[in-house]
């Protein structure tokens, strides 16, 4: 009398012919994990961090002293809607990159890219909702900047209700451009002290020598950030100023993007 005895193998998944693991993949049939969920998560990361957290209260302090201060001791008949609301933008647009910047490197300055990339393997959806996160919590911010300064513009302010969508709007694009920017500066450098420097003193040395350098001058009108965004914070945009625009903004946001999400998705996280 014999047993017959049969052994039944689950082959690894994501396994080669040489026993090796290869890079993790969904099992077939199984859904992968929703876009929601990771902006969701990113999101989270962005304000669930002491850093991160303290960057928002920052932020929102900042805007608040500054439309206070202004109110009590600026003149009356600057104290309108629009000159408020520049006052309270005004820090915004040197803070809110390093909102962009810390949501880039978290993975890289915190080590936990190893979990993130774990349960969510394809690495170009984690960049987008990482620059998705950070427009998304620069837009609540400066919806609490237009609130406060429509607060003090009725309890402290001339009452004066002078702005207009073109400025409206552009003031939301260019903030946001800079939001993106630092995303892109970070996931440049990977690495958040190093992003904060460049992002704050390559633009400003630029600037500088394009005034200083004359031969630099004409350039400068075409590449410099501080410079072409004047016309859109004031709503005045022509044709030229929109060509102005995205020339600079191609050199200043897209391409540092555009490299830094290739680094993402071929670095070797440990």
């Amino acid at each position: 009398m014999s047993t017959d005895t049969s052994t039944t193998t689950t082959p690894a998944i994501g396994g080669d012919r040489a026993g090796g693991a290869a890079a993790p993949t969904a099992l077939p049939g199984r859904p992968g994990v929703p876009f929601g969920r990771t902006l969701h998560a990113e999101l989270r990361k962005m304000v669930d961090t002491r850093a991160g957290l303290w960057m928002v209260v920052v932020m929102a302090a900042v805007a608040a002293i500054v439309l206070v201060a202004f109110v009590i001791w600026g003149p009356a008949e600057d104290a309108s809607f629009n000159g408020l609301l520049e006052l309270a933008t005004l820090p915004l647009a040197m803070l809110l990159p390093v909102l962009g910047i810390m949501a880039a490197t978290a993975e890289w300055t915190q080590r936990t890219g190893l979990v993130t990339f774990t349960l969510e393997p394809h690495r170009g959806r984690v960049v987008l909702a990482k620059a998705l996160a950070a427009l998304l919590l620069a837009v609540v911010v400066l919806a609490v900047a237009v609130a406060a300064s429509a607060l003090a513009n009725v309890v402290g302010g001339n009452g004066e209700w002078d702005l207009t969508a073109a400025a409206g709007g552009g003031l939301v694009l260019a903030l946001l451009l800079y939001v993106l920017q630092g995303v892109a500066f970070g996931l440049l450098f990977l690495n958040t002290p190093v992003a904060i420097v460049s992002v704050l003193v390559l633009p400003t040395v630029w600037a500088i020598a394009t005034q200083v350098v004359s031969a630099l001058e004409e350039v400068g009108a075409w590449l410099d950030m501080d410079r072409v965004t004047r016309p859109l914070f004031a709503g005045e945009m022509g044709s030229q100023d929109w060509a102005q625009l995205s020339t600079a903004t191609a050199v200043w946001v897209l391409l540092p993007l555009a490299v830094g999400t290739y680094r993402v998705l071929h670095r070797e996280v440990k």
